[in-house]
């Protein structure tokens, strides 16, 4: 008989391994949970999240509860009486009342070798602190944050390139690849979990626009990471005359600059800016209320005089909408 599973989830990163358990003889899934439509975009129309999307093209019953702390939301999770709740990015965290529903628990898929970044951010921070290696963490759910034994891990290695958006791709198709070969053993009893090293644990934060923020006095190749870490959202932004530029893509200079950091030069083809190391190079950036564009167009039309920088962090409030 097919293991009955419960999923709970709601980004893209989640889609993947709903549709790997979709395809899966092994499973059946019984409901998809997960966040109610949303305002997004300039129209702030409600918009489904991905996951919604995807199971309604699987012809599976979805449930959008504002919160599954309602005892009504409970009730209707216990009904499908499953043996498994399969939890990935659902955007709320489950309360013991939940975790005792299906009969073999909980299972979530982290996008960071755990205890390594546990938290909402993972994926940022194996790119901001430029890690050789991240990776993917099968875990039961218990009530603390990403706390729960490991099932099964899978490492990534990073080569330095990715961004936030591109290094979720990769490890939402590990995750869909590792996912129902792991819930079927879980099921069978083949799998002895291995608690978490508390004393090796890191934690994450959830990303904000602020954290965006060009500091110029770092290091080139911090900024860089920034700018990548960042990608698709909130992008790395700056401020030039008291209007904002996403910085979307850029590179490090082999050479240094005397200059003091944040200092534009736009005599350069492509435009660099002083750091707290070498120059940095901008290639792509979206100037405030523009299309994105390649940094020398938006280099070949501004006026600026010798010396002009960037707006250092402390004289722009960090709290702004994006580009």
């Amino acid at each position: 008989m097919p293991i009955s599973v419960v999923f709970l989830g709601s980004p893209p990163f989640a889609v993947p391994s709903l549709q790997a358990l979709a395809a899966d003889p092994r499973f059946t899934i019984r409901l998809v949970v997960t966040q109610p439509d949303r305002p997004a975009g300039r129209g702030r129309k409600p918009r489904p999240p991905a996951v919604k999307e995807a199971a309604e093209a699987l012809g599976l019953p979805v449930y959008q509860p504002e919160t599954l702390r309602d005892p009504a939301a409970v009730d209707l999770l216990a009904s499908p009486r499953a043996d498994l709740f399969i939890v990935v990015a659902y955007g709320e965290i489950l309360r013991q009342a939940v975790l005792d529903l299906p009969r073999h628990g909980c299972l979530n898929v982290h996008p960071s070798l755990l205890p390594r970044y546990r938290g909402s951010a993972p994926v940022q921070a194996a790119i901001l602190n430029g890690d050789a290696e991240t990776g993917v963490s099968i875990i039961k759910l218990i009530r603390r944050m990403d706390a729960g034994p490991i099932l099964a891990q899978r490492r990534v290695p990073l080569d330095g390139t990715e961004t936030a958006g591109s290094l979720s791709e990769t490890l939402a198709a590990v995750a869909a690849a590792m996912l129902p070969d792991v819930a079927a053993r879980w099921v069978a009893g083949e799998i002895t979990p291995t608690p978490q090293d508390e004393a090796a644990a890191t934690y994450t934060r959830e990303i904000t626009v602020a954290d965006g923020r060009i500091d110029w006095s770092r290091q080139a190749a911090a900024i860089e990471r920034l700018v990548r870490a960042m990608q698709p959202w909130p992008r790395a932004w700056t401020v030039l005359a008291g209007r904002r530029l996403a910085v979307l893509d850029c590179d490090i200079s082999q050479g240094a600059s005397t200059d003091p950091p944040g200092t534009i030069n736009l005599g350069n083809r492509p435009p660099t800016v002083a750091t707290g190391s070498t120059d940095l190079i901008l290639l792509r950036v979206q100037p405030e209320g523009r299309r994105e564009m390649a940094a020398e167009d938006w280099a070949r039309g501004l006026r600026l005089p010798p010396g002009a920088r960037f707006e250092p962090p402390e004289r722009e409030g960090d709290d702004r909408g994006g580009a």
